[in-house]
């Protein structure tokens, strides 16, 4: 069996999963509400507080399904009961990040601005203390989007390895390079 597949979700208080006919299944907690598609071939069970993924054989794809599927709604359950924070900072002389609202205005050191229109779902915030790198904070209660917002933010200008500059995931260790040594003559 998968090792993921057959761990139980708990399911803390205040949080309902609901499972319609046609296998979507609702996750509805204090901080919002998220829905899944699951494939008609796994079923979803609910007992003793616990949420129990089961698939009907040991195919390969079965098998497959059955983590996938197990994974994406413990996301959703820790979603909207904690949500998810993913913070990244800019680093390089005159970068620059600013919002109003869901849109973000960056200053890469490019000749124009990026101005990024975020989904509604995502919460950004933007600091810019003296002496340390300018951060973008996302909040949101979706896992799978607030990870591909961060990941299209990040490829506007990702680290690069001679002198680091960029934007990086607060934490990231980035894997530095020597530059060019002069030459012996």
């Amino acid at each position: 069996m998968s090792r993921v597949g057959k761990a139980p979700i708990a399911l803390p208080q205040g949080v309902t999963v609901t499972v319609s006919a046609d296998n979507v299944v609702t996750v509805k907690g204090p901080k919002g509400q998220l829905e899944q598609a699951v494939d008609s071939d796994i079923t979803i069970a609910q007992e003793d507080g616990q949420l129990l993924v089961q698939r009907p054989s040991d195919q390969k794809r079965h098998k497959a399904l059955h983590g996938l599927y197990r994974a994406l709604l413990n996301n959703m359950v820790v979603g909207v009961t904690e949500g998810y924070k993913v913070t990244q900072e800019l680093v390089g002389v005159g970068y620059r990040a600013t919002n109003t609202g869901n849109t973000l205005d960056l200053v890469l050191g490019f000749s124009h601005h990026y101005v990024f229109e975020l989904p509604q779902e995502i919460k950004v915030t933007t600091t810019a203390d003296k002496g340390k790198n300018p951060t973008i904070i996302l909040e949101s209660i979706d896992k799978q989007l607030i990870g591909q917002v961060a990941a299209k933010i990040r490829s506007l200008r990702a680290p690069e390895p001679y002198k680091g500059k960029g934007i990086k995931f607060q934490g990231e260790i980035l894997r530095r390079k020597a530059g060019k040594s002069a030459s012996k003559k």
